[in-house]
């Protein structure tokens, strides 16, 4: 019998937009692999929706607060509807990047210096000397980041703006130059790592990740064969660590410079990497040998409960 994979996306955070591209990929490539697809734009009706529905799989590709900390994960469990990436404690635990960087760390992932505090704080005074990161602590896909760099005389004032949307808690990390690696993890195994160099600006930023032609992926990495090592023993031991389920992605920097420290960090471990046509995964799992049916194939099979 065809399963039928009801495709959650959407939703209601900051990365709506991604979502719905995401969705839409995975939608079509599911049905390109002979499922019976419905796809739903998530709203807080998401509930009675899916128990009306009873899709044999939820198929998870929503991204950001609501989608990837645990919230949705939560109302699939309560229905029993199997679903894709990870359960509900991963994904608060990884959304939440202090806490996350707290259980990494202790399992030997080297994570960037850090400090947290409400954004009003941050807009008063340097809270570490620059140049440093300030970054939400509850959402992705760089919303909401800004660098500080050295020649920064003032901490940045737009955090206390009164219209400020985004969250109240941010993270200040000391900014750590060189490289951005990723690397995804497909199960037990890890993936490829690349070297994401922003075609402008100075970070991997929001329009980087999801702008036509606005960061240029090296696969692999042209990094020394112990580091690239490396980096994929970190990111299956964050996976690990995490307890993530199906696929994610971990970010790393790196500073290779010839005058850099050698220092490698990883920031943040993502639950619901992007499956949009620039997204990092696809093009990680094609690496490996897995098209983009093959992977969303993959990931539905995957699927349960108790994750």
């Amino acid at each position: 019998m065809t399963k039928h994979v009801a495709v959650l996306m959407g939703g209601l955070s900051a990365e709506r937009e991604v979502s719905l591209n995401s969705g839409a990929a995975c939608a079509n490539a599911l049905e390109g692999e002979g499922y019976r697809v419905t796809r739903i734009d998530v709203d807080r009706t998401i509930a009675a929706v899916l128990a009306e529905l009873k899709p044999d799989v939820a198929f998870n590709a929503l991204h950001g607060r609501w989608g990837e900390d645990g919230i949705v994960q939560g109302i699939l469990e309560m229905l029993r509807i199997p679903y894709t990436h990870s359960g509900v404690l991963a994904s608060a635990l990884a959304m939440q990047k202090d806490r996350a960087k707290a259980v990494m760390a202790a399992a030997g992932v080297p994570v960037p210096r850090g400090v947290t505090v409400h954004r009003l704080e941050a807009a008063k005074r340097h809270v570490m000397e620059p140049p440093y990161v300030i970054k939400p602590v509850n959402e992705g896909s760089s919303v909401g980041v800004i660098i500080v760099r050295e020649d920064r005389t003032h901490p940045p004032q737009e955090l206390g703006r009164e219209d400020w949307a985004i969250s109240e808690m941010m993270l200040v990390e000391n900014y750590v130059a060189g490289r951005e690696l990723t690397c995804a993890v497909m199960g037990d195994r890890p993936l490829g790592v690349i070297d994401i160099r922003p075609a402008t600006g100075m970070f991997y930023d929001y329009d980087a990740k999801y702008a036509k032609g606005g960061s240029i992926h090296v696969l692999p990495a042209e990094i020394k064969p112990n580091i690239y090592q490396l980096v994929q023993e970190l990111a299956l031991t964050a996976h690990q660590a995490l307890g993530c389920r199906g696929v994610s992605r971990a970010d790393f920097r790196y500073d290779d410079r010839p005058e850099g420290t050698g220092e490698l960090v990883c920031l943040e471990v993502n639950t619901q990497p992007g499956m949009t046509e620039t997204s990092l995964v696809p093009e990680l799992a094609a690496h490996a040998g897995h098209s983009f049916g093959e992977l969303v194939r993959w990931m539905v099979e995957d699927a349960s409960c108790d994750r």
